[in-house]
């Protein structure tokens, strides 16, 4: 009991007592698909114009096809790509982002500023020794 007592009153001091461990999970579980390794280059790409598979590949340096193709479908999956097939000869396929993709970029615009803020901190750390 007396544990429990100390974390309410920590919780109560760090600022983020609107915080509840249901939203802290939820939070983390959106992380995690947009953490996955190309998942970030991607969703980037798509905001930025990408639709066909080639340009998914040129944009994301270093993907495999078959990692590119595994990862668009993971989204599309999450709903944050929506993949169109156009009956041409050959049949066109396009892959764009879906408003929740849109939405949840623009988000991540406050972690990507502070990536790159903590990033020149660190290297700056690193060169004074």
């Amino acid at each position: 009991m007396a544990i429990d007592t100390r974390l309410a009153a920590a919780r109560l001091e760090t600022g983020f007592e609107h915080i509840d461990d249901e939203k802290c999970r939820l939070f983390t579980g959106q992380l995690e698909i947009i953490g996955k390794k190309w998942s970030g280059g991607i969703m980037l790409a798509a905001v930025r114009g990408a639709t066909r598979f080639v340009e998914y590949r040129a944009a994301v340096h270093g993907i495999s096809d078959r990692l590119l193709n595994q990862r668009l479908k993971e989204l599309e999956a999450e709903g944050l790509i929506e993949r169109t097939v156009v009956p041409t000869t050959p049949v066109l396929v396009q892959y764009r982002p879906t408003e929740r993709g849109r939405s949840l970029m623009r988000a991540l615009e406050p972690l990507v500023a502070w990536g790159v803020d903590d990033h020149q901190r660190r290297e700056r750390a690193a060169e004074r020794g």
